[in-house]
């Protein structure tokens, strides 16, 4: 996150009520405070909270699956068991089922690309972090720029430079003077707006969760700290807050699995031509 970036999460972060009444959540919690910078190569970087929150979402979730594996046996332990079953449930329910016949060798990337984006939500509910480094659009627009490339590699290896986009912009069966129409559609919709929608939906998606939980949050803090009638809401708005927190969670795994699932079918379009 750049300096001015930073600049502007101090003027969207919503100010102090001087008078004491409720503040509401500002987008300020998404600009952290710079705590170190360098540069390479004349980029400049900056770590902040969240990034040090993706490097421990990412670190737990390595630490767990190596622990996982590190000594496998017949009748699996409960480490072995729940990291065996997330395994399989992304190579037979994704790579297998999505990707097709030739979806195998992509087990690994998929349950990598799973597996990380899981950690990373996971942290929007524990305590301390409370923060998705997913709601922040620069991760999942970086994971998802990393998908297009790796499909289109995969379109071009599978079926040819030439076929793979002639395949693209002249769909099968379609009249020619539709062409004119279909073939700037098709490589708008291929290499411009499955990206940007891969990426958009998982950040919308941590963003408004972490918004919500936070107005609940402050919303119970707030009312069961004044002295008039309001403070009998506060226990509605708590329990909202830990209604919101499971709901939440449910968010986390159906977001980590779309994600991956897209970008199955993705994979699937280009290991087979169309027909």
């Amino acid at each position: 996150m750049t300096s001015s970036a930073h600049a502007l999460g101090d003027v969207l972060a919503v100010e102090s009520d001087p008078g004491g009444g409720f503040t509401p959540p500002g987008l300020g919690e998404f600009y952290p405070e710079v705590l170190t910078s360098f540069s390479v190569l004349g980029v400049g970087f900056e770590i902040t909270r969240i990034t040090i929150i993706a490097w421990v979402a990412t670190l737990a979730m390595i630490a767990f699956l190596v622990a996982a594996v590190r000594k496998p046996q017949i009748v699996p332990g409960k480490m072995q068991f729940i990291g065996e079953t997330g395994y399989s449930f992304v190579r037979d329910g994704i790579a297998r089922d999505v990707v097709g016949p030739k979806g195998l060798p992509f087990a690994p990337f998929l349950a990598s690309l799973f597996f990380f984006i899981l950690a990373n939500n996971l942290m929007a509910i524990i305590p301390l972090a409370q923060i998705s480094p997913m709601s922040k659009f620069a991760f999942p627009l970086v994971l998802a720029l990393i998908c297009w490339v790796v499909y289109i590699a995969v379109g071009i290896k599978n079926q040819g430079l030439w076929p793979y986009f002639r395949d693209i912009m002249f769909l099968p069966g379609v009249p020619k003077p539709m062409y004119i129409l279909i073939t700037p559609l098709e490589l708008l919709q291929n290499f411009i707006v499955r990206p940007f929608t891969l990426a958009i939906r998982l950040f919308a998606n941590m963003f408004a969760g972490h918004m919500l939980l936070v107005t609940f949050a402050l919303g119970a803090t707030y009312l069961l700290s004044v002295d008039n009638f309001s403070v009998v809401f506060g226990p509605v708005s708590a329990l909202m807050a830990i209604v919101m927190t499971f709901f939440e969670l449910l968010v986390i795994f159906l977001q980590a699995y779309v994600f991956t699932m897209l970008m199955g079918t993705y994979l699937n379009g280009s290991v087979e031509a169309a027909h």
